[in-house]
Formats: structure tokens, sequence, C-alpha cells
């Protein structure tokens, strides 16, 4: 059987100003450059995902153009060779921003059947600016995400949990969707992956239902406030609460960090030059998934996740910077 992730999360459009200064309450700031980008976690780490069990197409030239469109079109239609298959359950508005989000998740080969489109609500949308220093301010409005209903999470995973399946959550979406999907997930024999991201009180509950669990370095302060800024110490202690978690900690240009029952394990950076760190963790989060789904062993799984979020950080965009199959197995391991 081949692998199969299922992500539950945000599909977002990000609008983005760059290299403008941040405006006072009141003015009006001309300048910069204009973006926009396909975004939010739940369409991130689907095409994640989707890129790491299946090759990078070749680009198309001259003549060839039209056969390698058709090739690609074919891998997006799951036609040619590829690894295993990724569902994103999720929710967009009927407008254009809703209609360009599933044409470009299907252009990367996932599976978006399980999208619902919502009429009378926008699709999630977020307008950032990032001034000439790289900072950033960034306002969300959720629009059709915030109303994906624990009832379609767990009809999706119903259809499309089956052996080996990794099931995968943020939470940019309803808190009880999220816990929909891990209950349905653990009642289906699935493995469960949370996301705690964005940053910000986690139901204990919630924390329970998770196979592994994968804060970045202020995530897990969220999760064990007492042992803030204390990520190794913090990581253990979930584990020693839960002797079935797996937690893994992104820690950016440190690396990882892997804590099992009985073993701590540092995971070791690559050495980059950052370009654009936005959706490093997403690009983490669906390598990971699909590694597990392909039943690698854990530190190998966490490895890969590694790399896909090393290499996401060499490229401009969140999820243009997403890795294929052959670079992360091109990256060597850093010594």
């Amino acid at each position: 059987m081949p692998a199969r992730v299922v992500v539950v999360g945000a599909i977002n459009t990000d609008l983005v100003i760059r290299g403008v200064r941040f405006p006072e309450p009141g003015e009006t700031v001309v300048g910069g450059v204009f973006e926009r980008h396909h975004g939010g976690k739940g369409g991130n780490q689907a095409v994640a995902a989707s890129r790491a069990l299946r090759r990078k197409p070749a680009q198309p030239r001259g003549r060839a153009k039209a056969a390698a469109a058709f090739v690609e079109r074919a891998a997006s239609l799951g036609l040619s060779e590829r690894r295993g298959d990724v569902v994103l359950v999720g929710a967009v508005g009927d407008d254009p921003f809703g209609r360009e989000e599933l044409e470009a998740l299907e252009a990367d080969g996932v599976n978006i059947s399980e999208v619902a489109i919502h009429p009378g609500v926008a699709t999630g949308t977020a307008l950032v600016l990032v001034n000439e220093s790289g900072a950033n301010l960034i306002a969300v409005a959720p629009g059709a995400n915030a109303t994906l209903k624990a009832s379609e999470v767990e009809a999706a995973l119903q259809r499309h949990i089956g052996p080996d399946t990794v099931v995968v959550a943020s939470l940019e979406v309803p808190v009880d969707a999220v816990v929909a999907a891990g209950w349905t997930a653990r009642a289906m024999g699935a493995r469960f992956v949370l996301n705690p991201a964005p940053s910000g009180d986690i139901e204990p509950g919630l924390v329970r239902l998770a196979h592994f669990l994968t804060p970045n370095d202020l995530e897990i302060g969220d999760l064990v406030p007492e042992l803030l800024d204390r990520p190794v110490e913090a990581a253990e202690a979930l584990v020693a609460v839960d002797n079935e978690l797996a937690v893994v900690v992104t820690l950016g240009k440190d690396g990882a960090l892997l804590a099992t029952q009985g073993s701590t394990r540092a995971v070791k950076p690559l050495s980059v030059t950052v370009v654009d760190s936005t959706g490093a963790g997403d690009a983490f989060n669906g390598a990971l998934a699909a590694a597990l789904a392909e039943r690698r062993p854990l530190l190998e799984a966490v490895s890969r996740a590694r790399t896909a979020g090393g290499l996401a950080v060499t490229r401009p965009g969140a999820r243009e910077g997403i890795p294929w199959s052959d670079e992360i197995d091109a990256t060597p391991e850093p010594r």
C-alpha cells in the first residue's frame, strides 16, 4: 500500500508589501513591492508532504514543453510514479482566491476532494507588511478556515484513513476540528501529528491525542510554561507524562530536538544561507508526516524533515521554497 498523509489545516492567500516602513496609526505609507503568495499551514504542509513523496518534475524546454506539461499534469493526478498520496481537509470561500488556492494545490499533487467550499464567506487572507530590515507585521482574517466543522473533519478522515496513514493538524482552524482529527485518527489506527502552531493556549486533552508533537522553541514554552526557555527539559517533561509520545522541537538555526521515552537526541542543522524563513516549519511538518507514512525510522524521519526545513529557507516564498524528494535525498547529513 502506498503511504498516505491526511492534513487538516488552514488555506490562505497571503498579500504582502515588502520593503516599506511600518505606518503609524492613521498614516498612509507609499512604497515597497506587492507580492501575492499561496499560504496557510494546512496548504503548505500538504504541499510539503506531496513533494516529499515524489521527484521534482523536469522543467519544460522548447518543443518538449507540451510533453513535459502533460507529464506534470499526470503526476498531479497520481498517474505517474510516486510513493504516496496526500489529502487536504480544509475550507475555502466561493471566491477567486479560493479557486486559485485549489488550483495551486491540485497542481502540486494534493487531493482537494475534502476541501469544503463555503458560500458567503471569504477565503482566509493574510495581510503582511515587511519592512526594510525584514521585520514583519501580519494580520489574518481566517475567513472560511474558521468555519471548518468537526463533523466535516471526522467524515473526511473516515473516508481516507487506511494502513500507514499519518494525520497532521495545526491550530489555524477551530480547535474542535483539530480534536476531531485526533480522536478519529486514534480510533481508526492512524498516527496523529499535532503541530501546536500558531502559539497560544492549548488544551492538555488535545496534546494527549498526539503520537507526535512538533512545537518550535517558543511554542513548547506554551505547553510547559514552568520550563520556559528550556526546550530540552520541557520536551522531556511532556514525554514523561505520556510514554507513547514523541516530541520533536524545531530549533531554527540550531536544528531540532527529538525526545522519546528514555532518549533525547539532537538533530544537527544544515549549514545554509537563509533567504526567507517563512514556511520552514510547514516544510518540516509535511516532510515529517510523509516520512512517517513511509514507515521510515523515527530519527531518519526527523532528519529528513530537518533537511526539508533547511532547504526551504534558502529560497524566497513560504511554499515556493519547499523541496522535493530527490532534493532531500541528495542533501548530505551535516557533520
